[in-house]
């Protein structure tokens, strides 16, 4: 039986100490790595990574270690297996197209990147331990300003011996076709470079450059995919439907069943939040069952898991006195450091120095704590979801997808800790690079005062989401 949350010590700033004996380590692993998939010794992996448009990587790359730019790599990150994906492009395709060309570059071939702080708190310690010697920076993703994360980012984007990575959707949304709306932190970044560059009369241009990543199935498993929805019916109560014959069933049978698993779980989530926690939902139809007949993209439906996500967070922010104001993502952000505030304590000098009764309390309100962000962790998971997204395009891709994501709600409600995602057959990872955007020929707008930098940084965001989006293979 697991134990409940306990009070910790506060979270300490993990420096990153990279060293090119781990990066050579995971470089040997990681075709194996991506074949099993960490968890599971099932076949079942990423079978190829294909990359595109390497040329463009190496040219900048080379430009970066001539010191004429200082590069960020700005990349989709929209699963838990990107990294092992990434690390075959800077492993294999990278060198060997750069002595294709004739390209001079020199090991190793890498970037300085962040990571969640959160991460090895459910991983472990050993994973801050690796990412640091990854040349991982930890940033708390909540705090309005993380001072110990931006003066490394700034030193390590001025002055570091790689570029730096970059995740600028901020969080995983498990949808390779959709680029969640991007955090203005990585523009910022990028003109903090330019800045401190002007400030020190150094004369690099400062680079954007994006990269897409995407999967695909190369063979439609849909046996795998009828089986997934099977366990999902039945772990919320509804009867299972299962295909005869299911390579053959019309993909219109599998959206009917998506959309009554998807509408089942609004329903019920909705009884839910209305039942034990008052939250103002009668006007969603909480209390009527679901209809499979009404189409996932209709107003009603999307309205209702609108008013769901956010009456789930007001939840956790009215037990943290926070305010229900900003994005789904930022409120999630929130609520996800406050809960750490209540658990990693800073105001504690010693835990073991603590009277019996204190730490009780402590305990007693980690626990609480924990529980509470619990509804964050079911709002995060859906910040991406839309009812059109699988009717728009009925491929197998989307239907895994989607799928996938309710299997992690269903795991969180039944308490699972880590859950061992479903295979649904091998995977060929697309890696595309796009084209550099140049930071320095902005700099004269976002010089001329606050809101002008303020405009400078939104327009910034807006063309490296256009990018991410044009990389996006149909």
């Amino acid at each position: 039986m697991a134990l409940p949350p306990r009070v910790q010590p506060r979270l300490e700033f993990i420096p990153p100490r990279f060293s090119p004996w781990v990066l050579r380590i995971t470089h040997l692993g990681s075709p194996l790595l991506r074949r099993v998939r960490l968890r599971s010794w099932l076949p079942a992996g990423i079978r190829r990574v294909k990359c595109q448009q390497v040329k463009t990587l190496a040219d900048c790359y080379s430009q970066f270690q001539q010191g004429k730019i200082r590069l960020i790599v700005a990349f989709r990150h929209s699963e838990v297996d990107d990294p092992l994906c990434l690390a075959a492009l800077f492993s294999r395709d990278l060198p060997n197209v750069a002595r294709q060309h004739g390209i001079p570059l020199k090991a190793p071939l890498h970037s300085y990147f962040m990571y969640d702080r959160g991460m090895p708190l459910w991983a472990g310690r050993w994973l801050g331990w690796y990412f640091s010697r990854m040349g991982g920076i930890p940033v708390h993703r909540g705090r309005r300003l993380d001072l110990k994360a931006i003066k490394t980012l700034r030193e390590k984007l001025v002055s570091g011996t790689l570029p730096l990575g970059i995740a600028p959707e901020g969080a995983t949304n498990g949808h390779g076709e959709i680029v969640s709306p991007l955090e203005p932190g990585s523009a910022q970044l990028a003109f903090w470079c330019l800045e401190d560059l002007k400030k020190a009369g150094r004369s690099e241009q400062v680079v954007v450059l994006p990269i897409g990543l995407q999967y695909h199935y190369p063979d439609s498993n849909w046996a795998a995919l009828n089986r997934l929805l099977s366990q999902l019916e039945a772990d919320v109560g509804l009867p299972v439907e299962s295909f005869a014959d299911p390579q053959h069933t019309p993909a219109e049978a599998y959206y009917k069943r998506l959309n009554c698993l998807g509408q089942h779980l609004l329903t019920r989530m909705e009884q839910f939040y209305q039942r034990f926690f008052q939250r103002p939902l009668t006007s969603s139809n909480a209390s009527v069952s679901s209809d499979p007949n009404e189409p996932a993209d209709s107003p009603m439906l999307t309205q209702r898991l609108e008013s769901l996500l956010h009456e789930a967070l007001a939840v956790g922010e009215q037990f943290f006195k926070l305010p229900s104001t900003g994005s789904l993502n930022s409120r999630c952000r929130r609520l996800e450091e406050a809960g750490w505030a209540y658990t990693y304590r800073e105001d504690i000098g010693s835990i073991a120095a603590l009277p019996p009764v204190e730490r009780g309390l402590a305990n007693w309100i980690a626990e609480a704590a924990s529980l509470h962000t619990r509804h964050m962790r079911l709002v995060e998971s859906f910040v991406a979801v839309t009812g059109h997204y699988v009717k728009d395009k009925p491929s197998f891709e989307r239907f895994a997808e989607t799928s996938l994501i309710l299997f992690d709600l269903v795991e969180r409600l039944k308490g699972t800790k880590v859950p061992a995602r479903p295979r649904l057959g091998w995977r060929d990872a697309t890696i595309t690079i796009g084209d550099p955007i140049d930071v320095s020929e902005r700099w004269p707008l976002y010089s001329q005062g606050h809101r002008a930098a303020k405009q400078a940084v939104e327009t910034l965001t807006q063309d490296l989401q256009k990018a991410l989006e044009g990389l996006i293979i149909e």
